[in-house]
């Protein structure tokens, strides 16, 4: 297994591992202990970013988007799995429900539906950073030059 070719550059482990480094900010800001906006919260949003970028450009995998789109969908899945945990306390006890017409839902169901969707926003939003990082990984895999992996060359 040690010649072998990852197609994403690195393995599962080293990439659950670079996702989880986005988890802080889910769990800080749903406990509303960092505010947006802060220098803390942008170090918390673009730091794993950033280091995602420098393992890409460190590594070189062979489809450097594609490695980061996964990222992106692994953080997605932290992000839902983080929501979901911290559901109660993020909304103070008292769950968000829905309004209009929808109101006379029974609120177990609401809840049920309101989840749903909270997964599903976290999933997709995991896969645009993904996307719109990756970008930014395409971009500087063209114009940074790879280190020299030969010394004695």
């Amino acid at each position: 297994m040690t010649g072998r070719v990852r197609p994403l550059g690195f393995s599962w482990p080293v990439l659950v591992g670079l996702a989880a480094l986005a988890a802080p900010r889910v769990v800080l800001h749903d406990l509303d202990l960092v505010r947006e906006g802060t220098p803390v919260n942008a170090l918390l949003v673009f730091g794993p970013l950033a280091c995602w970028l420098a393992a890409v450009l460190w590594r070189r995998p062979p489809r450097p988007f594609l490695t980061v789109v996964v990222l992106g969908a692994l953080y997605g899945v932290f992000l839902a799995a983080g929501h979901q945990v911290l559901w109660d306390a993020a909304f103070g006890g008292a769950g968000p429900s829905l309004g209009g017409n929808l109101a006379d839902v029974d609120p177990a169901v609401q809840e049920v539906l309101l989840r749903a969707a909270a997964v599903l926003s976290s999933l997709v939003t995991g896969v645009v950073v993904g996307v719109l990082t990756g970008a930014v990984a395409v971009l500087l895999c063209r114009f940074v030059p790879a280190r020299d992996r030969d010394p004695a060359a």
